[in-house]
Order: C-alpha cells, then structure tokens, then sequence
C-alpha cells in the first residue's frame, strides 16, 4: 500500500492524533512509509476523518 498527503492539506493534525506511528505534522502532514503496513487500520482511519481529503491510500 502507498499512502500520499496532496495539496489540499491544511496541517491540521488529525491525521497524526489517530497515528503518530505513520503521520507527523510540521505544517503539513508527512508520511513514515516505514510505518504504514503495520498500521494500516490506523491510516484508513485517518484518511476517513481528514477533513480536506488530503490523505491518499491506494
């Protein structure tokens, strides 16, 4: 899986707040792709409640 941030991201948190493990903000959202296969729940979760739909998983 491959999780990306796009240009409507406002910087938020939500994203982080529901999975730090993946998600940090400094701005705008970055993603530790390291991170994201053991924490997939969490990431969907994320991508969910965004509320710009700048989370990108496919």
């Amino acid at each position: 899986m491959s999780v990306k941030i796009n240009e409507n991201c406002i910087g938020c948190g939500a994203c982080e707040s529901i999975c730090e493990a993946v998600f940090s903000v400094d701005g705008v959202a970055k993603v530790n792709e390291s991170a994201v296969a053991a924490n997939m729940d969490e990431v969907k979760e994320a991508a969910e409640a965004c509320p710009v739909g700048a989370i990108e998983v496919e």
